[in-house]
């Protein structure tokens, strides 16, 4: 897991079908302390609704995000599954 802010959302016309109908958000990782960047953005799926601007927290746990997907063979790496208060 990692804490990491939105700073965009993509469209794709073609995309795997595990991925119908999921927001996908460009997520940037921060530091430990919350403010600076921390490596390459990554590309997340959203079930909870963030926004751009929004500090997250994302995962690369592949079974919690086969599981969110309802795939086994899903190519997704990352989900997002809290949003910090």
């Amino acid at each position: 897991m990692l804490l990491g802010r939105v700073i965009g959302n993509t469209t794709s016309t073609v995309k795997h079908p595990s991925m119908q109908g999921w927001k996908l958000l460009v997520v940037q990782p921060l530091e430990a302390d919350g403010h600076g960047c921390d490596g390459d953005p990554v590309l997340a799926v959203d079930a909870l609704g963030a926004g751009i601007g929004e500090t997250v927290i994302v995962t690369s746990d592949g079974r919690a995000t086969r599981e969110l997907l309802a795939s086994d063979n899903t190519p997704v790496r990352w989900s997002v599954i809290g949003i910090p208060d």
